[in-house]
């Protein structure tokens, strides 16, 4: 059986921030490389940044240079780099003006943000990519994972109670 998959639009971006990061796991993330060469990774673990309220969210410090794509409509990649070396994929959601966004935190084979990043081989010209448009970088239908679990989410100390103690990380398991 030849199995196609049905590629993702901006409308399954364009809800709330906890539903599509609930969402995302299961679904196939798809890289088309440099030299041609196309992989699919299933979605295993997110987590979700809900606005200026959300004191873990880049956008609770206001609109930026660096976050300004965080408020454009859901559909398009918000890349930052972090200790120098890693770029953090995360995948904008919500309506304009929202500041929302989703962190890929793993995949099938590929724990962490910073190993995502690495094994995409993301860059800064990721920045504002359009999902729905994109020929290197969009997201395909997969199935929903048979358990998703709810916890804290990771490395966001910083952001004090009750943000840090929020269940928005989202792994398939």
């Amino acid at each position: 059986m030849d199995m196609v998959s049905k590629r993702i639009t901006a409308d399954f971006f364009q809800r709330d921030t906890l539903i599509v990061a609930q969402d995302l796991p299961g679904q196939f993330l798809v890289r088309q490389f440099d030299d041609g060469c196309i992989k699919r990774y299933r979605i295993t673990e997110t987590e979700a940044y809900c606005g200026m309220e959300d004191k873990a969210c880049h956008t609770s410090k206001g609109r930026t240079a660096r976050t300004e794509v965080m408020f454009q409509p859901g559909g398009s990649v918000y890349v930052y780099l972090i200790y120098g070396m890693y770029w953090m994929l995360n995948f904008v959601t919500g309506h304009a003006g929202e500041g929302t966004a989703v962190l890929i935190r793993g995949l099938e084979g590929f724990d962490g943000p910073g190993k995502v990043g690495r094994e995409l081989q993301l860059d800064k010209s990721f920045y504002g990519e359009d999902l729905e448009q994109s020929t290197r970088l969009w997201l395909e239908e997969g199935p929903a994972p048979r358990q998703l679990e709810a916890t804290p989410r990771i490395g966001i100390a910083y952001a004090g109670e009750p943000w840090v103690s929020k269940p928005w990380r989202f792994r398939s398991q």
